[in-house]
């Protein structure tokens, strides 16, 4: 199955508790899009949020963050790994 990195930008502030619940509610509904979030980090200075996970398309990534009220900024397919 493909992977993908999403980044979602404007998330100052976010605290450890934020990314797990907002992992969580991501990883409730995963199944219906065949989608599998490996993890979550989060620069909270920055802003910015960065998600791995495993699946049939970018598309189906975007609509479980869409869903679960925190789209994507960005979605990128990670086609080599070492």
């Amino acid at each position: 199955m493909p992977e993908f990195m999403d980044v979602h930008r404007n998330m100052a502030g976010i605290t450890k508790e934020d990314l797990q619940a907002a992992h969580d509610a991501d990883l409730a509904i995963q199944g219906e899009e065949k989608v599998d979030f490996k993890s979550a980090w989060a620069d909270p200075d920055a802003g910015v949020v960065y998600c791995l996970s495993e699946a049939p398309s970018a598309d189906a990534v975007r609509r479980i963050h869409e869903r679960t009220g925190h789209p994507a900024d960005e979605v990128h397919p990670l086609p080599i790994r070492v």
